[in-house]
């Protein structure tokens, strides 16, 4: 082998070794990114269905729709008018304040509809005047809804906002990026431990070439050592 090929060889090397380093380190690095996204999911999306005990299905039977006189804060900056539907529980008969999911029982404690904060209040009344006339239509009507007897005896849900599809839905990119960055550190060091191997193995087979070559002479050289003495 020439110098131009050791050179070669040594540079091939070179590029070889710090592309693996950054494939490895890319690696690690989606293995972090999975890590937090975990955390995150867990406490946004896992935790709420987990800790929820919106459960049991029940049948509603809406009675009421009202706006309520007085209006409810909104983020402290203004007020906005509620509405308020009342149901029957088809079951056990008792009365309930129906929501349309498990935060806005704690956002607003009676209201199943508000809008959003706005300054101009003719607005406001059209909007939640508007919404009122389309559920007017589904009174006397039976619906499935959920309750929380022990929690919330007083309110019931139409459903729940953070169910098992949505939970393992959002476990699902934390796990692929934590499996491709767990490949793509272990074939990067299957193929270390592969080239280690081979040169290795191409070692042991140089030096029983040279070790061979070596023992070969040696013979000769006696043998012709010798064929010389018996001559003279």
């Amino acid at each position: 082998m020439d110098v131009h090929e050791v050179h070669r060889a040594r540079a091939q090397m070179t590029a070889s070794s710090i592309g693996e380093d950054r494939a490895i380190l890319l690696g690690y690095i989606m293995i972090a990114f999975s890590v937090l996204m975990f955390f995150v999911v867990g406490i946004t999306v896992v935790k709420p269905y987990v800790n929820s005990n919106w459960q049991k299905e029940a049948g509603c039977v809406l009675v009421q729709t009202e706006i309520l006189t007085d209006w409810v804060d909104c983020r402290s900056v203004t007020t906005v008018p509620c509405l308020r539907l009342t149901v029957n529980l088809t079951g056990s008969n008792q009365s309930a304040f129906l929501h349309f999911d498990e935060e806005s029982v704690l956002l607003a404690s009676e209201c199943f509809y508000v809008p959003k904060c706005r300054m101009d209040r003719a607005d406001l009344e059209a909007e939640v005047q508007k919404v009122k006339n389309t559920l007017d239509v589904w009174l006397g009507r039976t619906s499935s809804c959920l309750t929380d007897r022990m929690s919330y005896p007083k309110d019931v849900i139409l459903g729940r906002k953070y169910t098992l599809r949505k939970a393992l839905f959002a476990l699902l990119w934390p796990c692929l990026m934590l499996s491709g960055g767990a490949l793509l550190v272990g074939l990067v060091k299957l193929t270390q431990c592969l080239a280690v191997l081979s040169h290795e193995m191409c070692s042991e087979s140089t030096g029983s070439r040279l070790t061979s070559r070596y023992t070969q002479g040696k013979l000769y050289r006696l043998l012709w050592r010798s064929s010389t003495q018996s001559s003279s």
